[in-house]
């Protein structure tokens, strides 16, 4: 509602419920004249409406209206107009309702429909109109102009709340036609699909007339054929019956050569479960007939160190000594070629220079041949069963700690899971420095080639003298050897401080063999020599290599007391033999199978292994240590007598078992007392050598000036 401070005089004057003032009454008097013909026209047209069913909008009929300030009267020519329209549409409307009946019919009930939507327009007005007259009323009756000011407010807040609500109204009367259009839209697309289906059914009726047609047709075609198609039927019901006969006659013949396969098959099973059974009887035999010749060889060296026999006696042992050393070892344990050398390309049997121990390394021989015999399945089974639980399915570089793969790792792994082993332990140490250097080898490497007067020359050296028992290693040709050489060469780059020494050649051809990729091989090497070994254990004095056997000396002490003492009343130094256990790790010292044995469990807990299995090899051999009363017969049978161990079972047992408690917080604490006390003597000994040099140029000085004094008096 607006406000009627900004209402206009004349159109409040104008309004249907315009109350006048007093001083209005002049002007109200003379409109009364034209308020009259007003509602007066407004009854005709009204009227009108409903005799003639006329459906005027709305708007139409206010323009029809006439309001009463209006200067138009009755008479005038828009109402002449109107009269006439009016005039015009009745004898029309009577035309049409002789012509058709039904129009009339439902020219009435639209009229009725129309009718009440005019009752109820016109109620609405009349409440509208009763409203405001009710509003003006409260307005004039107000005391004061707060109190119409009040109301004008009022009104004003209403307006604007009827405002929103009408907004509110038409934003969902829009929602509402929105979802109008859009249900439309799905009713227009569900026509079209109604119009597709109902195209689909005709076509799909018109192809069944069709069918329907040929079918027709082709009955017809039948009964006209059916004298034709006999004769064929009956040839076609012969070759049916014959081909009948030879499948029952194939049935026949096939369930006899399946009952022959099946006798076959049988037989087969039978003749190779025998062979196998044979084969394994004839290991045996063959196992227990070396066994029974290396005991027939030991007892001869027995009785040839036997001082009890007389002359004739001792030359009888002798001879038949010679004739078994002379007797030929291939014949005599039936060795095939293959099997000379092991997996690894090493020698099964080693040759001694000495020739009276020729005997010992056929003794030698055939028990190594006897235990392969008996533990030729020693890694099949439950052994490999726990490896592929342990090593496969697990991500490269990632191998965890645990009880049962250090038990695993002690027994030794099979040739086929101990490269994986390897590098999973290599893996696990140098993870963090190859993801800083990931082309490490690479760089290092070319660094060789580039520069190849900086690589030690001792490296050219040492290849042809690396593992000259394996058959890898033994032509110069060899892949192997070019490996071992770029191997080398990259770690004496990778380690300055160290280089290259003596006894890295053979750590690094161990590596090669197992891995067979120069890369893995290099990173094994690193491994040993820089995580695994002492930081001093390779340098030019050997420091951390001596305080380990110093070590070593005390163990025995505590573990192998008599040896101990029985060594050092014949003035022993184990030392010189045991240093090269530590420094190459058993190589070239243990047989390839105890040796890689060694290895397997070396990588995986440390040095403590190495102390594990040199103290096992003294405990293992120490009775027969101590009956040798001579100091170089104990100093070459201490050098020999590692490769004589056949027994790894027992060997773990005694390291693994007998050795304990070897904690390795033990070993490092004896490990820093001897160190310190080598490097007091190392600075001694250095102190001496400097001053001796000091005294030796001072002597040569004196002498100088007593030869130019002498010079001078000539002169």
């Amino acid at each position: 509602m607006h406000s009627f401070r900004n209402r206009h005089s004349q159109e409040i004057r104008q309004s249907v419920f315009h109350i006048g003032d007093p001083t209005d009454t002049q002007k109200t008097s003379s409109s009364k004249a034209s308020s009259k013909n007003h509602n007066f026209v407004t009854r005709k047209i009204i009227n009108n409406c409903f005799k003639f069913k006329c459906s005027w909008p709305l708007s139409s009929l206010a323009l029809a209206v006439p309001t009463p300030g209006s200067s138009q009267s009755p008479e005038s020519p828009a109402n002449a107009r109107s009269e006439h329209d009016l005039s015009t549409i009745s004898p029309n409307r009577n035309n049409s309702k002789e012509k058709s009946k039904p129009l009339e019919l439902k020219d009435t009930s639209r009229l009725q429909r129309e009718k009440l939507e005019l009752v109820s327009l016109l109620h609405k007005v009349l409440e509208a109109a009763q409203l405001e007259k009710r509003t003006c009323a409260q307005f004039l009756a107000a005391e004061g102009e707060q109190e119409r000011l009040e109301l004008l407010r009022h009104g004003e807040r209403r307006v604007a709340e009827l405002r929103d609500h009408l907004e509110s109204l038409q934003q969902e009367n829009e929602n509402l036609r929105r979802d109008l259009n859009q249900r439309d839209a799905h009713i227009a697309e569900l026509q079209e699909s109604v119009q597709l289906l109902i195209q689909k059914n005709q076509a799909k009726q018109e192809v069944i007339l069709k069918l329907s047609e040929k079918l027709a047709v082709c009955g017809e075609d039948k009964q006209c054929s059916n004298g034709l198609r006999s004769e064929a039927l009956k040839q076609l019901t012969i070759e049916n019956e014959n081909l009948k006969d030879d499948l029952k006659a194939y049935k026949t013949q096939n369930q006899y050569l399946n009952s022959e396969i099946y006798h076959l098959t049988t037989l087969w099973r039978k003749s190779s479960e025998r062979e196998q059974s044979l084969i394994v009887k004839c290991a045996v035999l063959e196992a227990n007939s070396s066994q029974m010749e290396s005991r027939y060889l030991g007892i001869l060296q027995k009785l040839q160190e036997s001082k009890e026999l007389n002359p004739e006696q001792g030359e009888a042992v002798k001879k038949v000594v010679k004739d078994a050393v002379r007797a030929d070892l291939s014949t005599a344990i039936k060795l095939n070629s293959v099997r000379d050398y092991d997996e690894y390309g090493f020698k099964i049997a080693m040759d001694y220079k000495v020739e009276d121990l020729k005997l010992l390394a056929k003794i030698q021989a055939l028990e190594i041949r006897s235990q392969n015999l008996l533990n030729q399945e020693e890694c099949d089974g439950p052994l490999l069963a726990r490896c592929a639980q342990l090593l496969f399915g697990r991500p490269e570089g990632e191998l965890s700690s645990s009880t049962e793969l250090k038990n695993l790792l002690r027994m030794g792994l099979p040739r086929e899971y101990r490269a994986r082993a390897w590098r999973f332990m290599i893996q696990t140490r140098t993870k963090s420095l190859k993801e800083h250097h990931p082309d490490r080898y690479q760089e290092l490497c070319e660094k060789s080639r580039t520069s190849p007067h900086l690589v030690p020359r001792q490296i050219q050296l040492d290849l042809d003298r690396t593992l000259t028992s394996n058959q890898y290693f033994s032509p110069p040709s060899s892949p192997l050897i070019h490996k071992l050489e770029r191997v080398l060469q990259a770690f004496s780059w990778q380690n300055p401080t160290i280089g290259y020494v003596q006894g890295l050649n053979r750590l690094a051809a161990i590596a090669l063999l197992v891995l067979q990729d120069e890369e893995d091989a290099f990173w094994c090497l690193v491994v040993i020599v820089d995580y695994i070994m002492p930081h001093n254990y390779y340098t030019k004095d050997l420091v951390g290599c001596q305080a380990d056997q110093c070590v070593l000396k005390d163990l025995m002490s505590e573990k192998l007391p008599r040896l101990k003492a029985h060594l050092e009343a014949l003035k022993v130094d184990v030392s010189l033999i045991t240093v090269e256990w530590f420094l190459v790790l058993f190589v070239e010292s243990l047989p390839t199978r105890i040796l890689f044995k060694v290895w397997d469990a070396f990588l995986y807990e440390g040095i403590k292994v190495i102390f594990r299995y040199a103290l096992a090899l003294f405990k293992y051999r120490e009775e027969g240590i101590l009956k040798i009363n001579d100091s170089v017969e104990m100093y070459q049978y201490l050098r020999i007598f590692p490769n004589t161990i056949v027994d790894r079972r027992k060997l773990t047992s005694i390291a693994f078992n007998d050795m304990n408690p070897l904690p390795m917080k033990l070993l490092q604490n004896r490990r820093a007392t001897h160190l310190e006390r080598l490097h007091a003597e190392i600075q001694e000994l250095e102190n001496l050598r400097t001053a001796y040099k000091a005294e030796h140029v001072q002597c040569k000085d004196k002498e100088l000036d007593t030869l130019a004094s002498e010079d001078e008096e000539e002169v």
